[in-house]
């Protein structure tokens, strides 16, 4: 038996966008992503989160399976549009009896939420009246949005995540176009990061000013990583490698913890680097509860033999290309997942290693981790997902080794995801889910992992 701390917290992770479905219903505003998946050619055939996986309607049924499966933890994300329809203005009470029903039905069945504040789904009033995340104001309209979400919600939610990946935002969202709004540029992704760093230390602010004595939560800010791992034993590899690191994690992680970006993008991108005020920094920097991460694999990485090409298409989360100057590259022998990403469970001990190492000690939160497995559109192989169940075992185990061998502060552990949903530009191609979603009657299936996950929750701990 390796078992895991008392008091590890275990979990499911969904995103509004990504089950809700219900897009016009009961006063919710447009997001981006409505805006961007409605235009043709944007999402894998042309599909959208309009219905998504109905969650809207059945909220019941699924905090039931939640607690079919033991599940004690379940991470979501409110739709600010859902919440404030312009983004600004008035508050549409229709969505906030929705989620009063979500968190009140978890805390009846003793699962405990964790909330994202903000999980990629600007609402469309503020990208059309105010060019979204490259204009500096919409730090404070974060904050604003924050603040009501606190006064409403944070007598029962005691765990907030401020921003979900900002690196997703700014990069696929603002680099290549490939994720909402679609923009392309070398600039703009610089801006956008340096905002939402901004609008995740103002909305800390605010809690810790106004909410955290009295409701007695935590907050934080989950970022994605994938492990760079050094071609060769070479010096130019290895810092190759952290060089990736940095310009993908440290990007975020580096101005809340050390104070400011890591002085190799300072170098490679020059004046395109936004600067901290003095006030913004005062209110970076140490602006987080805990460090959330979310891990899926890695690549190799090496000095470049010639110039790099910023890429158009996502392939193995290279960030800035062009700036940061580090060659990617798989070892043929890796096992993949559907979304061709690298199966290496080691590679998940290392990044918590260097998190560790250079955030000195942090509480650590797995916020998401999974699989997306071939052929599950069809029920009959997605309920019998062994290899999903061989991939959360082997990274638990890695966890596991991360803690006890290496003494990393790991807190929690939350698979990618409770079900089948809207897998962004994806569409419904790829499924990542504990449960089965017929996406035409929207009937839920538990899988061979919701049983088996359900197991190391029970026992906490892996056989």
């Amino acid at each position: 038996m390796k078992s895991f701390p008392a008091h590890f917290t275990w979990g499911a992770a969904t995103a509004s966008h990504q089950i809700e479905g219900a897009w016009r219903e009961d006063g919710r505003g447009p997001c981006i992503w409505d805006a961007f998946a409605h235009i043709p050619g944007k999402v894998y055939q042309n599909q959208n989160a309009d219905v998504a996986c109905d969650h809207y309607h059945r909220v019941e049924e699924d905090v039931a399976l939640m607690k079919a499966m033991g599940l004690k933890a379940y991470r979501f994300s409110f739709s600010w549009s859902r919440l404030l329809p312009q983004g600004r203005g008035a508050i549409n009470e229709a969505g906030v009896a929705f989620y009063n029903r979500l968190i009140d039905a978890l805390l009846a069945n003793n699962i405990t939420p964790w909330v994202t504040l903000y999980h990629w789904d600007l609402p469309l009033a503020l990208q059309m009246e105010m060019d979204g995340l490259i204009n500096p104001e919409i730090a404070d309209h974060f904050a604003h949005y924050a603040g009501i979400c606190f006064e409403r919600f944070g007598d029962r939610v005691k765990n907030w995540i401020t921003l979900n990946e900002p690196w997703c935002s700014a990069v696929l969202g603002h680099g290549i176009g490939y994720f909402a709004p679609g923009r392309i540029s070398q600039t703009e992704p610089y801006l956008a990061a340096h905002n939402l760093i901004r609008a995740h230390a103002k909305i800390v602010d605010v809690y810790r000013r106004k909410f955290q004595a009295t409701q007695k939560g935590v907050i934080g800010i989950t970022n994605n990583c994938d492990w760079r791992e050094p071609k060769t034993d070479s010096a130019a590899d290895r810092a190759a490698a952290e060089r990736g690191l940095e310009f993908f994690l440290g990007w975020f992680a580096d101005p809340i913890y050390r104070g400011d970006y890591p002085d190799s993008m300072r170098s490679a991108v020059g004046d395109r680097l936004p600067q901290f005020s003095d006030a913004d920094r005062a209110l970076v920097r140490g602006s987080s509860d805990f460090f959330g991460l979310n891990f899926y694999g890695g690549m190799l990485a090496s000095e470049p033999s010639s110039e790099v090409v910023t890429s158009t298409v996502p392939t193995g989360n290279g960030g800035m290309a062009a700036d940061q100057r580090v060659e990617l590259s798989d070892d043929p022998s890796w096992e993949k997942t559907d979304m061709n990403w690298n199966v290496v469970p080691d590679f998940c001990r290392k990044m918590l290693g260097w998190i560790d190492r250079r955030y000195s000690h942090p509480a650590i939160y797995i916020t998401e981790n999974g699989c997306a497995l071939p052929g599950e559109d069809d029920v009959a192989v997605a309920i019998n997902d062994t290899r999903r169940v061989d991939f959360i075992n082997r990274y638990l185990a890695a966890c596991h080794a991360a803690i006890n061998e290496d003494g990393v502060n790991l807190r929690g552990y939350f698979v990618w995801t409770l079900m089948d949903n809207f897998e962004w530009a994806l569409g419904y191609s790829k499924r990542f889910g504990l449960h089965h979603v017929d996406f035409t009657t929207g009937k839920r299936t538990p899988k061979a992992s919701a049983k088996w996950f359900a197991g190391v929750m029970a026992r906490n701990g892996l056989e």
